[in-house]
């Protein structure tokens, strides 16, 4: 117990005050309306002066702070003394090697390594993963990257993508310095540890070599950070004569690669939001070139998987083609030259209301589903026997016995008789399973417990509980509310309360363990996680729901979320706070401006608050890509006019704004730290309270802060010591906390 009388009033003292950027107007004009931006010059990140400003706004959110450090350093200590710091994964098999990683304690980063599998010929066993311990290495364990040493020196690192040839001789990885996504790819030979002389820059996500070892596939990014191209390096041929698979000029349809379950055919996807195309290319007739599965003309969201069933080349459609919530179909590649309408599908699973299908891929065995009801991720199988007629068999789904959970298929092999698994759920840390997949005589499968994540300090999952609530929002819409609290807070309206959203992009806030939560939940404060319209939570309308011309959900739900928690009977009304990130940090601005009054604080990370002004400039990252999420405020007024209705920056106004401190990053590529900072501003001009607006600039992370874990856990502990200083709930409760 820490006695503190004196020392939250230094916080307060009249000489600390806010670094005031000047005002130079400039004047932005769209659909005859006029917004004159005074702090537009912010953006200019090359200006010594721009830097001085944000080195001044962290000096003064260091000082304003400076209070919170113990409680900051006492939530680190608990992030840090309940992780076992020496984890390790399950080992995964891929071909004739288990591929796993370890991290080492009092090392930042993983160390990636794989050790040679066995084939008896029993399909179980062979599959069955070597035990890793910590500090024990495997016999013939070979380490293929050390993230500790390749970091060393670097001011960033960040692991891009890594592929390995079937034969296992060779490994691809691509390295991130700066935190701007933008990686260097290297290969190793592992026969001799040597790196080949090609090196490949500037790639983005997505590495995969050719079945055969002689070309490696990689994406490539615009100067908006869309990923527009595809390319295949031959291995020992010069960079420069790369061969373009394919380029996607559209600067609104996003596009990406992977090979196929089988391995023979790379498969393209492209797409936005709204709609895709999948074209293929098949490794047996290379030159052949691209075939299309859809046209994008069609509007047809969907994914395409080529398999073989019986024999035949088939493709396994996971579409929205008269199904809002998706549905999966099989198609003979044969009628794909017919028109859309008059191609023959066969169902395998139907459309629902209640069942959202997420995607669906093949074993050489079974169909893998992964499908969301009743808010819930799940995972079924059906047996490829008989798919798509009469004689097709029925689903099977692993069961699990907590009402909130997530399960979620983490990879599998082609002919593997098992999938890996993930599962977790609020107070439940993550669990690796292998599922058996069903047989004649095992016809329900099995599943496997491979590992649970330790968790430290003497942590039990029954000190806590997590409860589905509902909250009713201005429309009679029932929102999905899980409240998360420790069992030893009284329902006498007395505790602290938290409410975190996001609710974009079909994005569902799903069950998953926290270690760093614990530390608001021992201290009493009682969390709800808001499943608004935006998210993907009950199906694709719940989303549909929340963008556009209906975004303003997003902001109502979270404030009836916020109603719900403040007449539960389990909190102070005055003393709760809000949490959201990047599109869920402009629901942070959005609803600081029309409910100042409902919160004592609010923490926005990476907050995406001067939308419009982003939007409106085509130049900006991913801008194209978010006009199917707000609407295209270039081109039409009507969206424009609702975005600048509800955007946080343009919407401050004269009010007695809580605490408010906005988290970013200087090399932020997706939401730029000229956000916040002149949101920040524009919030201290215009309050009438007396509540400190701070802002928290990293200088070297990027989107997702920095890189080393223990940084992250810094980053974690600053945020939620934040929160529970501004909430009076610094104490834990008793018997709460590390043991």
């Amino acid at each position: 117990m820490s006695h503190t009388s004196s020392a939250p009033a230094a916080a307060k003292e009249p000489t600390l005050q806010p670094p005031v950027a000047k005002q130079i107007p400039s004047r932005r004009e769209h659909h005859g309306d006029v917004f004159v931006d005074n702090y537009e010059w912010l953006r200019d990140k090359e200006s010594s002066e721009v830097v001085n400003h944000l080195k001044a706004e962290n000096a003064y959110q260091e000082a304003v702070t400076a209070h919170q450090e113990p409680l900051r350093e006492a939530m680190f200590q608990e992030i840090k003394g309940r992780t076992q710091e020496t984890d390790l994964s399950v080992p995964s098999r891929k071909d004739g090697w288990w591929y796993y990683s370890r991290s080492v304690e009092g090392k930042e980063y993983s160390i990636q390594c794989r050790v040679l599998a066995n084939n008896t010929g029993h399909p179980v066993a062979d599959w069955t993963p070597p035990a890793v311990e910590a500090g024990v290495e495997l016999p013939g364990e070979q380490v293929l990257l050390d993230g500790n040493v390749e970091a060393e020196g670097q001011p960033f690192f960040s692991v891009g993508g890594a592929a390995v040839t079937v034969d296992g001789n060779l490994y691809a990885y691509a390295v991130d310095n700066s935190g701007d996504e933008r990686f260097t790819l290297r290969i190793k030979d592992l026969r001799t540890g040597e790196l080949l002389p090609d090196v490949i820059e500037d790639i983005f996500y997505g590495v995969a070599f050719s079945p055969d070892g002689t070309r490696l596939f990689y994406t490539v990014v615009d100067d908006s950070w869309r990923p527009y191209l595809v390319k295949a390096h031959l291995l020992g041929t010069p960079v420069a004569e790369d061969e373009v698979i394919y380029q996607e000029d559209d600067v609104a349809m996003w596009l990406g690669f992977d090979l196929s379950s089988d391995r023979r055919h790379l498969v393209l996807s492209i797409g936005c939001s709204e709609f895709s195309e999948t074209r293929l290319l098949r490794f047996g007739d290379y030159d052949a070139g691209l075939s299309t599965v859809i046209s994008r003309d069609h509007h047809v969201l969907y994914e395409a998987e080529p398999f073989l069933l019986d024999g035949k080349e088939t493709l396994l459609l996971t579409h929205n083609k008269d199904a809002i919530n998706s549905m999966v179909s099989l198609v003979d590649p044969a009628q794909l030259t017919k028109p859309l309408a008059e191609q023959d599908w066969r169902t395998v699973v139907e459309h629902s209301e209640d069942v959202r299908v997420n995607g669906a891929g093949v074993t050489s065995t079974h169909l893998v589903l992964s499908v969301r009801k009743d808010t819930i991720e799940r995972v079924q199988v059906l047996p490829l026997n008989g798919l798509g007629t009469a004689a097709q068999g029925a689903p099977v789904e692993p069961a699990f016995d907590e009402e909130l959970y997530t399960a979620g298929v983490s990879g599998s092999d082609y002919e593997a008789p098992v999938i890996r698994m993930g599962y977790t759920s609020y107070f439940t840390p993550s669990r690796v399973y292998d599922f058996v997949l069903p047989t004649a005589e095992q016809p329900r499968g099995e599943l496997l417990l491979r590992k649970e994540s330790p968790v430290l300090g003497g942590y039990t999952a029954a000190d806590y509980v997590a409860t589905r609530e509902w909250a009713t929002a201005d429309d009679g819409t029932r929102v999905p509310l899980s409240v998360l609290r420790h069992a030893s807070v009284g329902q006498d309206a007395t505790a602290a309360g938290l409410v975190y959203g996001y609710g974009s992009y079909e994005m569902s806030m799903d069950p998953g363990f926290g270690v760093a939560r614990l530390s608001l939940l021992d201290r009493g404060i009682v969390m709800v996680i808001a499943h608004i319209r935006g998210g993907g939570e009950l199906g694709r309308t719940w989303y549909e729901d929340g963008k556009k011309f209906t975004k303003k959900n997003t902001f109502t739900d979270f404030i009836a979320a916020t109603d719900w928690l403040a007449g539960s009977g389990w909190v102070d009304p005055s003393r709760i706070a809000a949490m959201g990130g990047s599109a869920g940090g402009l629901l942070m601005g959005a609803v600081a401006n029309m409910a100042p009054e409902k919160y004592a604080a609010v923490v926005a990370q990476v907050p995406f608050v001067d939308a419009l002004t982003t939007i409106l400039d085509p130049e900006l990252p991913l801008s194209a890509l978010e006009w199917e999420e707000w609407g295209n405020p270039i081109t039409d007024p009507e969206a424009y006019a609702y975005m600048k209705s509800y955007t946080p920056y343009e919407n401050v106004k004269a009010a007695a704004y809580p605490k408010i401190a906005a988290v970013t990053s200087f090399n932020d590529t997706r939401v730029l730290y000229v956000e916040p900072a002149k949101w920040v501003q524009a919030l201290r001009s215009a309050s009438t309270g007396s509540e400190p607006i701070v802002m928290k600039i990293e200088m070297d992370g990027g989107h997702g802060g920095a890189s080393g874990r223990y940084v992250q856990w810094r980053e974690r502990a600053w945020d939620y010591a934040f929160i529970a200083d501004s909430l009076g709930a610094k104490e834990l409760l008793p018997g709460a906390g590390l043991k």
